[in-house]
């Protein structure tokens, strides 16, 4: 059994202050999947990564993004962004080999309603997409499966965010961003292992806003995803949102997206 976590962890530092180390050892994950790290390597507490091999993106805008994998066993390799000239740099995604399965960490822009903000969020997503579906068309080609976990920063389907009627124009859950999402689920041939698990339910949602009465209400946005290989999805035994019992528990505006799959 292999338990993969996905975790926008909103500043490691903070989250390490928060109890961040005590969900680690309470869930021992085999593979964590990181985003917004926003931290240089020489000032994240050691307990962190503890008992984990750390492959880490920090990127060249300080204070922000930062990607990372944590995983038990050493991978056998490690590639940093997906062959971006604009992107690369800056903290948003890595990838790792492990033994059958290649595991990618992924921050992509949260973006905006309009302009160069949301222009570039589109930009991302379609130099990504692309990527992937080469990326698995490799994993197949050598016997491999595929997973990329992380904050996508966009809400699929109106079961994906609670307050969706009052969201039609807010980034994240505008049309071509929903459309793209759904692409990679067709055309880029990736499953969707959370929702294939829970079905056609409300959520599960993995962020809500510091602000207001969202977390109480559980009135959250589920953004943070496992996407898989078809095979790899299948195998998938149990899987959801790791939420806190309360607001004042909360690590980060984030909550663990868990999955144990069964290889």
């Amino acid at each position: 059994m292999l338990r993969v976590a996905a975790y926008n962890v909103n500043g490691i530092r903070a989250a390490v202050r928060r109890g961040y180390v005590d969900w680690v050892a309470r869930r021992e994950p085999d593979v964590i999947c990181l985003q917004e790290v926003r931290a240089k390597p020489e000032v994240i507490p050691p307990e962190a990564f503890e008992g984990y091999h750390v492959a880490y993106h920090e990127g060249n805008q300080p204070g922000r993004a930062g990607v990372a994998v944590l995983s038990k066993e050493e991978p056998t390799a490690v590639r940093i962004g997906f062959g971006d000239k604009e992107f690369d740099l800056q903290g948003r995604y890595i990838e790792v080999d492990l033994p059958g399965l290649t595991v990618g960490s992924l921050y992509l822009p949260k973006g905006a309603a309009d302009g160069e903000i949301m222009e570039s969020k589109f930009r991302f997503m379609a130099e990504f997409s692309a990527y992937t579906a080469k990326a698995a068309r490799r994993a197949k080609r050598g016997g491999r499966e595929f997973l990329v976990c992380g904050d996508y920063n966009i809400a699929h389907r109106e079961l994906d965010i609670k307050a969706w009627k009052t969201n039609k124009k807010s980034p994240g859950f505008l049309p071509p961003e929903r459309e793209w999402l759904g692409d990679l689920l067709t055309a880029g041939g990736l499953t969707d292992v959370i929702r294939s698990l829970h079905g056609e339910v409300d959520g599960p949602y993995s962020w809500w806003s510091w602000r207001g009465q969202a977390f109480d209400n559980d009135s959250g946005w589920r953004i943070d995803h496992h996407l898989a290989t078809p095979k790899l999805a299948a195998k998938a035994v149990v899987g959801g949102v790791d939420r806190e019992e309360s607001y004042a528990a909360r690590v980060s505006d984030h909550a663990p997206v868990v999955v144990d799959y069964d290889l």
